[in-house]
């Protein structure tokens, strides 16, 4: 049976970071499902007659997962070619999963697209590798958005880990998330590098310790390091402001 419906990871948001397949299937779609975060310069190649519709979950306008499932549901047994784009990767906190299930109960082909996601894009663009031998031998990816009645992430157990930590949607609960982690033992002074609207002309990288986490500035949406190699800036900026 041929897909008719594909949970197409849009990566981190420079549209050039979009894998062929992606790209491939935008330009043929006849309906793009799409969230918030995924920006203009993705959506721009969708085919002319794509019928893009917005789902995004905004402060103060939710919109229901069962309404999006049951939305790709209706669309897939129509017969059009139907994109459900979703930032960063769809299996990675975007909620995909539900999705695929709903097609799955309702018996509709459909696919997975993989996608690159800010867990590593974001540190990367800021210079930062999640792993670096004799630095940091592993990552940890958590989100710091919880849905109501979900269980919390035991922060004080991570701290205990080791390696880096990277914390996605945990802007607004930056402040707990520090205050538990050092309650769980990890270093006051452990360097923290907090990445906003990465890849794209507006990124902005914060870079601090932990203690000093929840009050320094960052703005969603952004990806915050934890971790030694917060501390690392590999990129070629360094060298160009020191060429000046």
């Amino acid at each position: 049976m041929t897909p008719r419906v594909a949970l197409v990871g849009a990566g981190p948001g420079d549209p050039d970071l979009l894998t062929v397949k992606a790209a491939r299937l935008l330009a043929a779609a006849d309906v793009v499902v799409h969230d918030a975060l995924v920006g203009d310069g993705v959506l721009a190649l969708a085919a002319p007659h794509a019928e893009l519709i917005d789902v995004g979950k905004r402060p103060g306008r939710p919109v229901p997962q069962e309404l999006i499932s049951s939305l790709l549901v209706e669309l897939g047994r129509s017969g059009k070619r139907v994109v459900r784009l979703k930032g960063g990767d769809p299996f990675v906190f975007g909620r995909g999963g539900e999705e695929a299930q709903a097609l799955l109960a309702a018996g509709i082909a459909f696919e997975v697209v993989p996608g690159i996601t800010s867990a590593v894009a974001a540190p990367a663009a800021a210079g930062v590798p999640v792993t670096h031998r004799g630095v940091a031998a592993s990552f940890t990816v958590v989100t710091g958005h919880r849905r109501a009645g979900e269980p919390d992430v035991d922060w004080r157990s991570l701290a205990r880990v080791g390696g880096t930590v990277v914390v996605l949607m945990g802007v607004s609960e930056r402040a707990t998330i520090a205050a538990e982690l050092m309650a769980g033992g990890l270093d006051p002074a452990t360097p923290v590098a907090a990445v906003q609207s990465a890849t794209t002309f507006d990124q902005v990288v914060a870079r601090c310790r932990l203690d000093e986490l929840a009050a320094t500035p960052i703005e969603p949406p952004a990806t915050i390091v934890i971790g030694p190699v917060a501390a690392l800036a590999l990129t070629t900026d360094a060298v160009r402001a020191g060429a000046r």
